[in-house]
């Protein structure tokens, strides 16, 4: 199953970049607008593949190895399919999305509906699958705005480090293995995904 997972999710990540000669025109670079004022780098490319839908690309790349004393490095590499209700890159749309993570960070949790982090860190992978809702509206010719929020499902792999580099060999399991063993499993559904884009569009399209 978890190969039949990787394999779909490898096929979604790259299919943008293998769209139709056709839909290039279609084209969009946009820059996540409210992660890079935190110093989180999110560029994405979309292009359309029919009327009323579009295939995404992204990359996010938080460089903070350290923010307020917690572990901020983290890479995500997502393909998402958009399902727009009028024509693409037009209002409201539905969007479906696989991604591939690697981390060195605080655990994320939320407590009292505030969200907090953990007094250690993880360095590890992981996959996610997940859905968002978004609305785009076009900005003259070429520029659009694209709002968005995500959630999805993530399944994690790593080890757990106290600040001061010391490995857990026992981390929370609801059953704990006979011999001490750090590497940690956990799936959790969290947000992974909510901001506003700018986008440019890449080529104009053909006069008929």
């Amino acid at each position: 199953m978890r190969n039949l997972l990787c394999k779909a999710a490898l096929l979604l990540l790259l299919a943008p970049l293998a769209g139709p000669q056709r839909a290039a025109a279609q084209g969009y670079v946009k820059l996540n607008a409210l992660y890079a004022l935190v110093g989180v780098v999110n560029p994405s490319v979309e292009f359309a593949v029919s009327p009323k839908s579009t295939l995404q690309t992204d990359i996010v790349v938080s460089p903070w190895k350290s923010i307020d004393s917690k572990h901020m490095l983290f890479a995500i590499f997502m393909g998402e399919y958009r399902r727009y209700f009028k024509e693409h890159n037009r209002g409201w749309y539905l969007g479906a999305n696989l991604g591939m993570m690697a981390f060195d960070m605080s655990k994320p949790y939320i407590e009292n509906w505030s969200l907090k982090f953990e007094d250690r860190y993880c360095k590890g992978y992981g996959m996610m699958i997940g859905l968002c809702v978004g609305w785009e509206r076009q900005l003259g010719e070429r520029w659009l705005l694209d709002a968005f929020l995500g959630w999805s499902w993530m399944d994690s792999h790593y080890n757990g480090y106290s600040f001061d580099g010391e490995i857990d060999m026992h981390p929370h399991r609801p059953v704990q293995p006979e011999h001490p063993d750090p590497f940690n499993g956990s799936s959790e559904w969290y947000p992974n995904k909510i901001s506003v884009s700018i986008g440019y569009r890449i080529f104009k399209p053909r006069e008929r």
